[in-house]
């Protein structure tokens, strides 16, 4: 239930909202608007649609910048993930189309495999237009009553320009629409100083800036939902179908004027639809019968899939449309963090899921089997789709450097365009959510669900059902089964940073040693003894280096630890992923017989019992797991300690 407290406190929030809305709403004569519009402020009257695009992300980014306390890269970062490379081409192609440059003349079309966040970025720069507009550095004018809602500054006539542009410094590029002119001349007899003016606020809800078009069945599809048509009904009033007050000024071209328009599945349209588009996009006009050209300024952002596209590539006529084209591509995510964060923010928006606990491995276990169908194997024998995975995941890899990801990941010009979807894994973690009786679910339990889901989908042929399978096994040997022994590992032992740290100490004295040919004091008994080297191997044995590598690791190991060190920064295991690895596993092996001995008695004993309590309620309040989850992830490590 919502408090009277909350109620109140959100009534407030309206109230303030609608009260500073209405502050903003300006009307006045051209010759006002000149005055404390142009005036004050003329390169925010003379923006182009693609100057605007690129001053509305420049305000998102600086946004988020200050939200999150950095200056990196931030564009929609709560709402997309995985996606920040085609994010920043997005965002290169609006900065050089804003500066005027011929990018701007170019669709810029989305290309990327389905339920790959095309129609998530697109709405989000819609939404973000809109609310843009609503404030002080976004402010946008128009025409009262235009349905183009086009620039007032388009009233000057072409005489006066040079002069404007010598008093406000700023060139006038639009033309008046054939309904403003007519308007111009019927009710105010072509005197433009007294034509009304009006901030206006991008609404795709309004039609006022915002437009999306859908296709349809090429054979009923009219061009006249793009561009309007005769309105029959007017016709009688006005007396001539040439009159622009007798034209439907529906269109979506026309709605989204000044602002941007949405084109869903571009390539199925026809392709009269297309030139008209592009001929619009590079020209900034459109041809209507009855009607000289009509100027529109709006940007065009389309999108498709690469089937259609691989379609349309293969017709030799479509060569003078792909360029007229800049295309991005938007693959599927390859890190499964992001992945796993999709999935979460798709559940979320389902309330009755919310009810339901995942274990902490849930998402990241189901992202790491869709990555793994999107990565293609490596020209190199070393690396195979698990390495792949976790480079991607920014995880270190032994015998490959970080470095050495972008040119591994060019290997393959389609890899993340094809594979699992989002859509599939989250339709399969929805059904699973629905049947669980106990309101939890397991990683496990979502292993078992995505199989199920691969083995009755008919639409998957049979060696790819038995491939995706065994990415499901893989994604359970390789990567679960390491992070649930860890969980438990942790939770049974306490102590087990403190020990983790000490370890490293004790590594890094070792080394140290052995690198330099010199004796180690030992602690214990105050005499000088050789490095132990036995122990120095058991730690890097965990990881698979080899004897003939341990010299270059151990090398590598001590240059981090200088590195830190001039910093005035600790070194610890998070600096090193791969050492933090081998510690875990060194000491996993001296516990595991205490740790099968806990978990495996069939008839616990009354200390056996708390200690089984305790890891479970360790597992609950650290690591993110629930009552029914904790008890499955100790059964589970135990069946794996058996089989050992």
């Amino acid at each position: 239930m919502v408090s009277s407290t909350e109620r109140d406190k959100f009534l407030e929030t309206l109230t303030a909202f609608t009260r500073e809305h209405q502050a903003r709403q300006w009307r006045g004569t051209f010759a006002e608007f000149l005055t404390d519009i142009v005036g004050t402020q003329p390169h925010l009257a003379a923006r182009s649609s693609h100057q605007y695009v690129w001053d509305m992300l420049r305000w998102m980014q600086r946004r988020e910048q200050a939200i999150a306390g950095d200056d990196g890269f931030r564009l929609f970062s709560h709402d997309l993930f995985g996606i920040d490379k085609p994010l920043q081409r997005i965002v290169d192609y609006f900065k050089a189309a804003s500066a005027g440059s011929e990018v701007g003349r170019r669709l810029l079309l989305l290309l990327g495999p389905p339920s790959g966040g095309k129609s998530s970025l697109v709405i989000l720069l819609k939404r973000g237009l809109e609310e843009y507009s609503h404030t002080d550095e976004g402010a946008l004018y128009g025409l009262q009553g235009s349905p183009l809602h086009e620039n007032p500054l388009n009233l000057v006539p072409h005489p006066l320009r040079a002069e404007f542009r010598e008093t406000y410094g700023v060139d006038i590029q639009g033309e008046l629409s054939p309904y403003a002119q007519s308007v111009l001349e019927q009710e105010y007899g072509g005197d433009f100083l007294r034509y009304p003016v009006e901030r206006i606020f991008l609404s795709e809800a309004k039609r006022t800036g915002v437009g999306t078009y859908a296709p349809h069945d090429p054979t009923t599809a009219d061009i006249a939902d793009l561009i309007g048509s005769v309105d029959l009904a007017k016709v009688s009033e006005y007396g001539d179908e040439g009159d622009p007050r007798a034209w439907s000024w529906s269109g979506a071209v026309y709605s989204a004027s000044r602002g941007f328009l949405e084109m869903i599945e571009i390539l199925k349209v026809k392709r009269e639809f297309l030139y008209l588009l592009l001929t619009l996009t590079q020209e900034k006009n459109v041809k209507v019968s009855r009607f000289p050209l009509i100027h529109v300024d709006e940007t065009i952002v389309a999108h498709t899939n690469l089937a259609e596209f691989r379609k349309f590539l293969q017709e030799k006529e479509n060569e003078a449309l792909l360029d007229r084209m800049v295309i991005v591509q938007v693959p599927y995510a390859l890190d499964y963090r992001d992945e796993a964060k999709i999935y979460g923010k798709l559940i979320a928006q389902a309330p009755t899921f919310r009810e339901v606990h995942l274990d902490p491995h849930a998402l990241q276990v189901a992202a790491v089997f869709a990555i793994l169908s999107r990565v293609k194997p490596s020209e190199r024998e070393d690396l195979d789709l698990s390495k792949k995975v976790r480079l991607y995941a920014g995880e270190d890899v032994e015998g490959i450097a970080r470095s050495e990801l972008s040119r591994i990941s060019h290997e393959q010009d389609e890899e993340g365009l094809s594979g699992v979807s989002p859509r599939f894994v989250v339709n399969a973690l929805s059904n699973a959510i629905s049947r669980s009786e106990a309101k939890s679910l397991t990683s496990m339990e979502v292993l078992v669900t995505l199989k199920e889901a691969i083995e009755n989908d008919a639409r998957i042929e049979a060696k790819q059902r038995r491939q995706w399978v065994d990415f499901l096994v893989t994604a359970r040997k390789d990567f679960y089964n390491h992070w649930v022994k860890e969980d438990v590992h942790k939770a049974l032992f306490v102590s087990f940073e403190e020990e983790s740290e000490s370890l490293l100490g004790k590594y890094l004295d070792e080394v140290e040693a052995a690198l330099d040919n010199r004796e180690v004091n030992d602690p214990i008994t105050g005499e000088t003894r050789a490095p132990d080297e036995r122990f120095l191997r058991a730690v890097e044995e965990k990881i698979n280096v080899s004897d003939a590598g341990k010299q270059t690791f151990r090398q590598e190991v001590v240059r981090k630890a200088m590195v830190a060190y001039k910093k005035g920064e600790r070194f610890s295991l998070d600096t090193h992923a791969r050492l933090k690895e081998a510690m875990e596993k060194y000491l996993f092996e001296e516990r595991r017989d205490v740790l099968r001995l806990v978990t495996s008695i069939a008839r616990p004993d009354e200390d056996a019992r708390e200690k089984i309590a305790a890891v479970e309620e360790r597992l609950i309040s650290d690591y993110g797991y629930d009552r029914h989850s904790a008890r499955e992830a100790l059964n589970y490590v135990t069946t794996l300690l058996s089989q050992e």
